[in-house]
């Protein structure tokens, strides 16, 4: 059986998306994650936390994912949410031409699961600070996106974000759902979340998803892979889309 190699972008302070995206490939033997770190400890709008995603540094650690030859790469991160969707696409154009492997990111394919279902009211669930998740729904909204109901810890700690419990965001999660929305994500690489995703979906009664979760979906549909060979991680990987 010929190996797949997901190369995956990673914050430098982040300790949740490697294991959590190694547990969501356990039941593929022939894929596999290889990580790339960068650095990234704040999330805010400071000039120097939205330098942290400045292209030269990202694009060093995609040259060091390729020397793995790596199937694709994706940027496992969420900065696009409040730099503008755009910021993804430059990038994943710039890491194909310099280093010639498709690229994928967790936001532009949570993007386009919204839209290829249907689903474009939304509940939001992060840990970022309050004019971070403005920004995030101002620019869901100006492509058409609605964010109907959103909940958030006022954060800015990269690393705190692993620590916050599952009970957090579960509670979390509940009063979103309360407004109706057609889906929730669970919108940061470095919440402990994905593996609530079953649970929340049979609770709620909507999709959920998580952009670790994402993240492995997009690489893993570019890749050939049937995604609903990924068992337990919610509906997303059992989604039927063209």
């Amino acid at each position: 059986m010929k190996r797949v190699l997901l190369g995956m972008l990673t914050p430098s302070s982040n300790t949740a998306l490697e294991p959590i995206t190694s547990a969501m490939l356990a039941g593929l033997p022939e894929v596999s994650a290889h990580f790339g770190r960068f650095r990234v400890t704040e999330i805010s709008l400071k000039p120097q936390a939205l330098g942290q995603f400045d292209m030269a540094p990202i694009l060093e650690a995609a040259r060091l994912l390729a020397d793995a030859r790596v199937d694709v790469i994706a940027w496992n991160g969420t900065s696009s949410g409040w730099l503008g969707f755009d910021a993804d696409v430059a990038l994943c154009q710039r890491i194909e031409a310099e280093v010639g492997i498709r690229c994928c990111t967790s936001v532009l394919a949570l993007n386009e699961i919204m839209e290829k279902t249907q689903r474009k009211r939304f509940g939001l669930v992060t840990p970022y600070l309050h004019d971070v998740q403005a920004a995030i729904v101002a620019n869901y909204a100006r492509h058409g996106f609605e964010c109907v109901a959103e909940q958030h810890l006022n954060q800015s700690v990269n690393f705190s974000f692993s620590e916050v419990t599952p009970e957090q965001l579960i509670g979390m999660s509940r009063d979103v759902a309360k407004a109706k929305p057609q889906c929730l994500t669970t919108f940061c690489t470095n919440l402990r979340a994905a593996h609530l995703a079953p649970a929340l979906e049979a609770e709620l009664g909507i999709p959920v998803y998580d952009t670790v979760s994402t993240a492995v979906w997009k690489s893993l549909r570019m890749c050939g892979v049937d995604t609903r060979r990924v068992q337990g991680w919610g509906s997303l990987f059992a989604e039927e889309i063209a």
